[in-house]
């Protein structure tokens, strides 16, 4: 008989009986050590920011530069005369003064060249084009422009014809908005581009390329300018890669926020630039359309299909496109130091044959696409995208085998561990966010205005950093009291599991790193590299100095080693981005409000706290993981409270003013002419002065200093301006009626309306006085639409995009631009005709540059700390409003 053997299963190395554990010693840490820590973080990463963005050159005079190299003091000369001339924007007299500056400097440059170079002056002057962008702030628009003229300056060689025909483009614009003198934005690029030119004409004997300098016009309305030149001038097929030079602030360092598509040339501004600034968050940021702007930089890619670098100064943006964009705001060694860089990079990029090579812009090759970014702004570390994709996943996949062996380690006890280290990851974002979010959403009522950190910025430390930090912390408090009661309901050893716990809390700050890498890399973020700084870099820190072989070892307190080690390059490579991204957020919020009044009032609040909330939630995680075991607990909840009451203190009573006369409230003023309606019934046009901000909160100061204009402000004030709505605003029709007269107000005519075979209607339309124009054309009743200017066809049939239903036409030119035109619009087979939903079919807004009496003398009236903001969609100071409605 055959005897039945039974065969035990081999235990696993999770299910082996662990020794019993002798209890320890209470795991003890300084609360002093804590916050030692903390502090030590906090001065760290100030370090970082003050070396990598506030420590500029020295600026040179013409003496110290000499004949070759580049001035500040020079450059600044001509900031100072450009400045001196107000605002110019396109049609302005002023800006014919700018324009015949820089054309009398480039001449003299001409003359003062090195003898075997060839400086030749070019004043261009571009006829009406037609500029249809598929992408970014002005897609689903056609963007016109006639009469702009542009200064081209091209270096070459004298003896070496060839290099004529490959050339590098350096461009900027002369105009400014009608609202500021443009210091930053943009009369310092301008100065560079001169001092460029001159230093250039003097090296140009031993070029390889050209160099055209294009000092353009008509950008602030649309990329005119860069369009008129690129399709229009006879030397822009010669260009082989294009530099753009612009500004978001005013000074301080000018870095790439766009250059992707050109690792090459990325190569070669890291080896030669004295000074490398270059951030890739920025390009993510901007191509993600999270800012809602857009640069010559688009045109020269989209249109001409060319690779290229574009340069922004960034500091201080709360000023752009204000009065307070003045000369004074500059930093010194800003211009210094883009001068010096960019005078690198053109010498030797001139002087080399990669120009000759396949440069040719591909959108597809996403492998090509570069990754960069700036250590300290004394190194620049560049890499494809092929490169960044192997990197990561083979960090992907190791972290992921470390995690999976870590869990089979722990058997039962440690997956459920790992899932309550996960959980708590969780609620530390979400109690973070929650309370930093109720003081966001508290702020509008407590002070006087909504967002009263705008020109103090660091009074968001203690306005949300200081409730996003105790949020962060009762998530991981409460994530640590569930870790340690579960491990001692295991184990049965509590000071053992308060070790275990902390372990496991600075494991799930590393985890959270993953997952964000995993799904940078899936979607190809440029900005995953710090990702990759924070996931490495603490994995192997506590790989080399906590991890421990087998679970039968009992664990120890983390080392402060670990974490110092584990956080310190990390720190140096994100502090930058992450303290100029938050600089850039406030700024923006004065210009916030893109339709005024449309956006609640605790939004700019929110937003950024939910920005400064996730800073804390990824960056203080593994400190975090240390303050368990210590006493800091609640000394940094009470701290953070008093810092919190302080702060709102200080905000409540308005101690520290929310704008200044250098940081304004955006409030622009607005004489409108509005004969909307009128098409049928013979009426007198309305006329009034309105008033409104792109700054979120209420207009109660403002009127307080216009008592005796009799403003009525509110929500009842609606004004269609065709580009934005006016949903809160202010209204006065005192002496409105002098300033302007009816002869200056636009006609819309209907000449023809054929019904034979699909209706036809031919319109014609007369802006009298304006050379800047709005109209919108309503497509849920339009099929499509040709626009004519005399019997020249400027807009042609085919590719109509939208915005809310309605194709926008914006139409910007110099004094001798053309006002009579031409629109035959074909019905859409499907017209409805809905009258009540869509009572027009075309919409328009002519813009006049001229400021009436009433219009002034409320601007005169307004407090100091007020400026207007400018910008391609908003009106000027006195704007004609006209309609043809759909039934006619």
């Amino acid at each position: 008989m055959r005897s039945r053997s039974t065969t035990q299963p081999k235990p696993s190395i999770s299910d082996k009986p662990v020794p019993p554990k002798k209890e320890p010693d209470e795991p003890k840490r300084s609360a002093f050590l804590w916050f030692t820590l903390l502090v030590l973080l906090i001065n760290g990463a100030y370090a970082v920011y003050h070396i990598q963005s506030e420590s500029l050159p020295f600026p040179l005079t013409a003496e110290q530069a000499g004949k070759r190299g580049f001035s500040e003091v020079s450059a600044m000369k001509h900031v100072k005369y450009l400045t001196s001339l107000g605002p110019h924007p396109v049609s302005s007299d002023s800006l014919d003064l700018a324009i015949e500056y820089v054309h009398t400097v480039a001449e003299k440059i001409k003359k003062t060249a090195h003898w075997e170079v060839d400086v030749e002056v070019d004043l261009f002057h571009a006829e009406t084009g037609t500029n249809l962008l598929s992408q970014g702030a002005f897609s689903g628009r056609t963007l016109l422009y006639s009469d702009l003229k542009h200064v081209v300056l091209r270096i070459v060689p004298k003896y070496l014809p060839e290099a004529r025909e490959n050339t590098i483009l350096v461009s900027s614009h002369i105009d400014t908005v009608f609202s500021g003198e443009g210091a930053g934005d943009c009369s310092s690029c301008i100065a560079v581009m001169l001092e460029l030119a001159r230093g250039v004409s003097q090296w140009a004997h031993g070029f390889k390329s050209g160099v055209i300098f294009l000092f353009n016009t008509g950008e602030e309305e649309g990329l005119d300018g860069a369009h008129s030149f690129i399709t229009q001038h006879p030397w822009s097929s010669t260009i082989r890669f294009a530099i753009d030079l612009e500004a978001v602030g005013i000074g301080g360092k000018s870095g790439i926020f766009q250059g992707g598509s050109a690792p090459w040339a990325l190569d070669i501004f890291a080896s030669v630039s004295k000074y490398p600034s270059a951030q890739i968050t920025a390009q993510d940021l901007f191509l993600s359309g999270a800012i809602k702007s857009a640069t010559d930089f688009q045109v020269y890619q989209e249109v001409a299909g060319l690779p290229g670098l574009d340069f922004a100064y960034s500091d201080n943006t709360a000023v752009y496109h204000t009065k307070n964009d003045k000369m004074k705001l500059l930093k010194p060694g800003s211009l210094q130091h883009l001068g010096d860089n960019m005078l690198a990079f053109l010498l030797h990029t001139a002087a080399t044959s990669k120009l000759y090579e396949k440069t040719e812009y591909n959108e597809t090759s996403d492998h090509n696409q570069a990754i960069y970014f700036d250590i300290l702004g004394m190194y620049m570390v560049v890499y494809t995208q092929k490169l960044a994709s192997m990197l990561h996943n083979s960090v992907i996949f190791q972290s992921l085998l470390i995690l999976a062996t870590s869990l089979a380690m722990g058997g039962r006890t440690g997956g459920i561990s790992f899932l309550i280290s996960l959980l708590t990851t969780f609620l530390t974002f979400v109690f973070s966010l929650s309370f930093s979010s109720i003081v966001a959403f508290l702020l509008p009522f407590l002070s006087p205005s909504p967002a009263p950190y705008i020109a103090s910025p660091w009074l968001v430390i203690g306005l949300f950093g200081a409730p996003a930090l105790v949020g962060a912390l009762t998530g991981q408090h409460i994530g640590f009291v569930l870790l340690k009661g579960y491990i001692k309901k295991r184990n049965g050893v509590e000071n053992l599991a308060k070790l275990e716990a902390e372990r496991w809390l600075f494991k799930a700050g590393i985890v959270q790193w993953l997952v964000l890498l995993i799904l940078g890399n899936y979607f190809k973020v440029g900005s995953s590299y710090l990702a990759l700084f924070w996931l490495a870099s603490p994995t192997v820190a506590y790989g080399l100095m906590e991890a421990t072989l087998t679970p039968a070892r009992s664990p120890r307190k983390l080392k402060v080693i670990t974490l110092i080690v584990g956080i310190a390059a990390p720190v140096v490579v994100s502090t930058d981005i992450v303290v100029r991204v938050l600089g850039n957020l406030i700024g923006t919020i004065v210009r916030l409000d893109r339709n005024p009044g449309g956006a609640p009032v605790w939004l700019s609040n929110a937003i950024v706290a939910i920005y400064i909330s996730v800073i804390i939630c990824l960056m203080l995680v593994h400190l975090l993981s240390y303050i368990h075991l210590s006493g800091a607990k609640l000394p940094l909840v009470l701290s953070m409270a008093a810092l919190l009451a302080l702060s709102l203190g200080i905000v409540s009573t308005g101690v520290i003013p929310t704008f200044t006369d250098d940081i304004s409230r955006t409030v622009n003023v607005v004489h409108v002419v509005d004969t909307t309606g009128n098409y049928i019934k013979a009426q007198e046009p309305l006329s009034y002065i309105s008033l409104y901000s792109n700054t979120p909160g209420k207009l109660s100061r403002e009127i307080e200093s216009l008592k005796d204009e009799q403003f009525l402000c509110g929500h009842n004030n609606t004004i269609d301006f065709v580009t934005f709505t006016m949903n809160y605003g202010c209204l006065s029709y005192l002496d409105s009626k002098s300033g302007w007269t009816k002869s200056e107000i636009p006609t819309i005519q209907v000449e023809s309306d054929s019904k034979t075979d699909g209706r036809e209607t031919l319109i014609s339309i007369d802006t009298k006085s304006a050379t800047r124009w709005t109209l919108a054309i309503n497509m849920e009743e339009v099929a499509d639409f040709t626009l004519y200017v005399g019997s020249d066809e400027i807009v042609t049939t085919g590719n109509k995009t939208n915005i809310d239903g309605w194709h926008i036409i914006q139409f910007a030119g110099g004094k001798s631009s053309p006002t009579k035109f031409k629109i035959k619009v074909f019905w859409s087979s499907n017209s409805i005709q809905k009258v009540s939903e869509s009572p027009y079919l075309l919409k328009l807004r002519a813009d006049v540059l001229k400021l009436t009496p009433q219009a002034e003398k409320v601007l005169n009236k307004l407090p100091k700390w007020t400026s207007q903001f400018g910008k391609s969609t908003s009106p000027f100071n006195l704007a004609f409003l006209a309609s043809l409605p759909v039934k006619f």
